[in-house]
């Protein structure tokens, strides 16, 4: 038998594209010497649809795709995932279901069990989990179809009751189908590798895998779609932040006849570049928009922002705005400049001297003899935020936040200043990695200004101002942020691998006390486990740590 794994784009309620999309790549697999296509969990509807599934007619209209892609299954069948209607009286109305297509109709379904109600994931507020471990026979194999989790956890604790995939061995499959939807973080394609070759191994069955492709808002899907053979052996891994679509043969994978395929992407650095621009140029796509904007200040984060934004856009659709205050260096007028014309971005300078000044006119009556502190620093932040949300109002542009997860963390940013826009694309990555990143793009030539990257960062928004002054190191904090967001770590648990109490009491603390501020920032592009958002749900005013 030969099975096609289909790794296709779609965008989340857009039937006739995605209906389309499918129904292209089932034709194509057809010319191809396919049997049996595989496409990838909820692809009629995307991946999530979250409250949409609320709305009757969404799911009508997720019906009506599923039989529509059915009628062009004549000489081929297809496994789609699509959201069905429970027809039990009761739990939840709905399941999420994989549904075999044969002979233009809807032959069978198959529905997932263990439902992912943890970080960016909510299935459990929709779907009734499957309870009923059946078989789908098609062309004399025997297929352990399963959706997402239920293969991710395949029963090591002896204790547990039975994982769906025991269930399913115990009617003795010939082989595992697992249609996904699993979002991208760095190191999620090893672990999703080392999953896949657990269950292989433990069941003795060849594996065949499909996960999504393609940016969802702020979730990354990176495909990275497999097939392993039942010894365990990778037998080939599929694109990664690119369509694709491939043609195996059963008996070839389960003999091994070919050498195994390592994966396309592996470097961490050029994941999180793929990453980054896909999520970008999708947003824009879907979206139907064409062009962006950013303040260009001539720091790195600004840079790096600008350099994914051209690189998923063209460079010609992206506008740096320089907004010099003040308190603006000569070389970061010059280092702005200098990426602008290395990428052969369109730039413009708007200086803010005289609506600063203006502004501490206006308020100066007000002020009465306070000092200068952060009040000013704010008020050039929130000019520049009035400058580039004018220009993208007027001109159709989208305003791209350049904030990093280290500001973002501790709260170093102002809002409705240098905190707005329309999508945050490094909200996710923390101050080191943007070096990284950074140096990485530049490994064969001077893109991003080299000035931009190793001079101290500053915002500039007082005389010799440095972030230095207000945050620990950059190396020092992100370890301590790393351990408190991604590892969930306390404060015992932090201090006790090495870290001074002192420094961080004060980092926690700003965390904490900044919450406020990440509920009003734009969605950010998710590169790791745990992002701001939807994925992470804190309290604003809660105490906890503040003593």
């Amino acid at each position: 038998m030969h099975i096609a794994l289909a790794q296709i784009n779609v965008h989340i309620g857009n039937f006739p594209g995605n209906t389309k999309a499918i129904i292209d790549a089932i034709q194509a697999a057809k010319q191809e010497g396919a049997e049996l296509v595989v496409f990838a969990e909820l692809i009629t509807s995307g991946y999530p649809p979250r409250d949409f599934l609320e709305f009757d007619d969404f799911i009508e209209r997720c019906h009506k795709a599923s039989l529509d892609i059915a009628k062009a299954c004549h000489g081929i069948a297809a496994i789609i995932g699509s959201p069905t209607k429970n027809p039990r009286i009761e739990g939840k109305n709905l399941l999420n279901s994989a549904l075999l297509l044969k002979e233009g109709k809807i032959a069978e379904a198959r529905h997932k069990t263990l439902l992912p109600n943890y970080d960016v994931f909510d299935e459990y507020r929709y779907f009734e989990p499957n309870r009923d471990f059946h078989l789908i026979e098609f062309q004399g194999k025997r297929i352990a179809l399963t959706i997402c989790e239920d293969i991710w956890d395949i029963g090591d604790d002896p204790l547990y009751p039975l994982w769906p995939m025991d269930k399913l061995f115990a009617r003795q499959p010939d082989m595992i189908i697992n249609i996904a939807a699993s979002p991208f973080s760095l190191d999620k394609a090893e672990e999703r590798i080392s999953v896949m070759q657990r269950n292989a191994s433990k069941y003795g069955l060849p594996v065949f895998y499909v996960n999504h492709v393609g940016a969802q808002t702020e979730l990354l899907f990176d495909g990275g779609s497999m097939v392993v053979g039942p010894t365990g052996e990778v037998f080939a891994v599929m694109k990664y932040f690119e369509e694709d679509l491939r043609v195996f043969s059963l008996d070839e994978v389960v003999r091994g006849a070919e050498s195994p395929e390592l994966p396309a992407c592996i470097a961490p650095m050029e994941c999180l570049h793929d990453a980054l621009v896909m999520g970008i140029r999708n947003y824009f796509e879907k979206l139907g928009f064409r062009k962006a904007i950013l303040g260009l200040s001539g720091g790195i984060d600004s840079a790096l922002t600008m350099v994914l934004a051209a690189r998923a856009l063209g460079p010609e659709n992206v506008l740096g705005v320089l907004m010099p205050s003040p308190f603006s260096s000569d070389h970061s007028v010059a280092d702005a400049k200098s990426l602008a014309e290395n990428l052969g971005s369109p730039w413009k300078m708007v200086p803010i001297h005289q609506t600063y000044a203006a502004f501490l006119e206006t308020m100066a009556p007000h002020f009465e003899d306070k000092s200068f502190d952060v009040t000013e620093e704010n008020i050039q932040a929130r000019a520049r935020a009035i400058i580039l949300m004018a220009l993208s109002n007027k001109f159709g542009y989208i305003l791209l936040n350049t904030s990093n997860k280290s500001e973002a963390a501790v709260g170093y940013g102002t809002l409705y200043g240098d905190m707005c826009g329309g999508l945050s694309v490094l909200g996710d990555v923390y101050k080191t990695d943007v070096y990284r990143l950074s140096e990485w793009i530049n490994r064969e030539e001077e893109i991003i200004p080299y000035s931009s990257i190793h001079k101290p960062p500053s915002a500039e928004l007082r005389p010799d101002q440095k972030d230095s002054d207000s945050l620990p190191d950059y190396a020092l904090l992100d370890q301590i942020l790393y351990a408190y967001i991604e590892k969930r770590q306390g404060p015992k648990a932090i201090v006790a691998a090495g870290f001074d109490a002192q420094v961080v009491k004060k980092v926690l603390r700003l965390v904490n006390t900044n919450e406020y501020k990440r509920h009003q920032t734009p969605p950010i592009l998710r590169v790791s486990p745990k992002a701001f958002g939807m994925g992470r749900r804190m309290p604003i005013v809660a105490r906890y740590l503040s003593e």
